[in-house]
C-alpha cells in the first residue's frame, strides 16, 4: 500500500511567540517520519505572516481566511493542505522525534479516522505544588485519568491531533469559536460516521509550553469556569448524552480518586496534598458553575455567534447518520 501523505498544520497568532514557533517548525521538519508538507497558518497578524513567509519560503505559509480564532485558522490550514492525513500542532508545542511515526501507525487500521497523542506540560516556572495533575487540561495538556496505552476515545485534544481528510469532507470543518471546538468536532464525527474510531496514542508525545501566567490560581479558576461554559454549548449542539459522557466518568471516578490521593499525601507529611485536594474540589465547583450559567444563556450565545440554527431542540439526541 502507498504510504499516506501527511500535512502538519501549525497555527500561530502572536509575534511574542516567535521563538516557540521556530522550535515547533524545526522539530516538525526533523521528524523521523517526514511530513509531505508543513502548513503555517497565521491568524490575522499581517506582520507575523510576512515574517513567517520570509523565514520559511519553502513552506506553505498562509493567512487565516475565516473569522479570527483557532477554529478558523485550522480550517484555513485544511483548505491549504494537500495531505491525506492532517496533523495539527500548536505553535508553542514541540513534538518528540517519533511523533509523526507514532500517529501514522494508528492509521494502519482502516476504521481509524483520527489519532491523537499525549501532551506533556513544559512549565516556564516550577510546577505549582497545589496544581493537581487531574486538571492539566487547564493548561492544554493531557491529564491524570486518560488511558496509558493506545485506546479508542470520544475526542482528541487540540494541541496534538490528526485526522484523515475524509473527516473534513464529511463535516466541513471546525466550528463554534467558544472553546472545546475539537471536542465538538470529534463527537460530530462519531455521530456522522458510526463505527469509525478515534484513537488516543500516548506514545505520540509533544511538549507544550506553559507560561508563568498560566501557573496561577487566578488563571486556574478562570479557565475552569470558561470550560464549564464551553461544555454547555457542546452539550446543546451534539446532545448531552454524547457531549457529557466522558465528563461524567471523569467526575465520578478520576476526581474522587484525586481528592483521596491528595488527602493521603497530606497524611504522609506533604501539606501540598491538601492544597491539591482543595483545588480539585474548587475546580469542579467552578466548572459546574460555568456550565450552569452558560446553559441558561446558551441560546443567546448561539444567536450572537451565528450558529443558532445548529442547535437541536432541548433534550433531543442528534440522529445517527452514515457518510453522505
Amino acid at each position: 500500500m502507498t504510504a499516506p501523505r501527511v500535512s502538519v498544520v501549525i497555527c500561530a497568532y502572536a509575534a511574542e511567540r516567535w521563538d516557540a514557533l521556530e522550535a515547533a517548525v524545526a522539530a516538525t521538519r526533523e521528524q523521523r517520519g517526514r511530513a509531505a508538507e508543513v502548513v503555517v497558518v497565521v491568524d490575522h497578524n499581517r506582520d507575523l505572516y510576512e515574517r513567517a513567509r520570509r523565514r520559511w519560503p519553502d513552506l506553505a505559509v498562509v493567512e487565516n481566511a475565516e473569522a479570527p480564532g483557532l477554529s478558523g485558522a485550522r480550517n484555513s490550514g485544511v483548505a491549504a493542505a494537500r495531505g491525506d492525513i492532517l496533523a495539527f500542532l500548536d505553535d508553542d508545542a514541540v513534538p518528540a522525534p517519533d511523533w509523526l511515526d507514532r500517529l501514522l501507525a494508528g492509521y494502519r487500521e482502516p476504521a481509524v479516522v483520527g489519532v491523537g497523542g499525549a501532551i506533556e506540560p513544559a512549565w516556564a516556572c516550577r510546577r505549582p505544588r497545589w496544581f493537581p495533575s487531574e486538571f492539566d487540561w487547564v493548561v492544554g495538556c493531557t491529564y491524570r485519568g486518560l488511558p496509558e496505552h493506545a485506546t479508542p476515545v470520544r475526542n482528541l485534544i487540540g494541541a496534538n491531533m490528526s485526522y484523515r481528510r475524509e473527516a473534513f469532507a464529511v463535516l466541513g470543518g471546525f466550528r463554534l469559536g467558544y472553546g472545546c471546538d475539537e471536542t465538538e468536532f470529534c463527537i460530530r464525527l462519531a455521530q456522522r460516521l458510526p463505527g469509525r474510531v478515534l484513537l488516543y496514542q500516548p506514545a505520540a508525545l509533544i511538549r507544550h509550553q506553559v507560561p508563568a501566567a498560566r501557573a496561577t490560581w487566578r488563571y486556574f479558576c478562570r479557565r475552569c469556569y470558561f470550560e464549564g461554559g464551553s461544555k454547555a454549548v457542546v452539550a446543546r449542539l451534539v446532545g448531552a448524552q454524547d457531549g457529557l459522557a466522558s465528563e461524567r466518568r471523569y467526575t465520578a471516578r478520576t476526581l474522587p480518586r484525586g481528592v483521596a490521593r491528595g488527602l493521603a499525601d497530606a497524611a504522609r507529611g506533604d501539606p501540598a496534598g491538601l492544597a491539591r485536594a482543595g483545588a480539585i474540589a474548587a475546580g469542579l465547583a467552578l466548572t459546574a458553575a460555568g456550565y450552569l450559567r452558560a446553559r441558561l444563556g446558551v441560546a443567546a450565545a448561539a444567536r450572537a455567534r451565528g450558529w443558532a440554527g445548529q442547535l437541536p431542540a432541548r433534550g433531543a439526541r442528534p440522529r445517527q447518520e452514515g457518510a453522505p
